[in-house]
């Protein structure tokens, strides 16, 4: 593998560890908090994330059935 290669390989790693870690620590603040009800904009300025990144894990969270999106535009946990 050419040192570019690893590099990029790194790269990708590192980033997929970064975003398992980020995830990890949303669904603990909403674990910890039963209430906890933000909209994507209020999420994306607590946990200081760019939009893209912001909108991307709370869809996956919502794919996967650990968050819901109500009508108002809030990010909960399922009742």
């Amino acid at each position: 593998m050419s040192t570019a290669a690893t590099a990029l390989a790194r790269t990708v790693r590192s980033s997929h560890v970064e975003a398992e870690g980020l995830i990890a620590r949303i669904k603990a603040e909403y674990r910890e908090m039963p209430g906890l009800s933000l909209t994507r904009t209020q999420a994306q300025r607590l946990w200081q994330l760019d939009e893209s990144t912001c909108r991307t894990i709370l869809s996956g969270l919502v794919e996967t059935g650990f968050l819901q999106l109500t009508a108002k535009g809030h990010y909960t946990r399922p009742q």
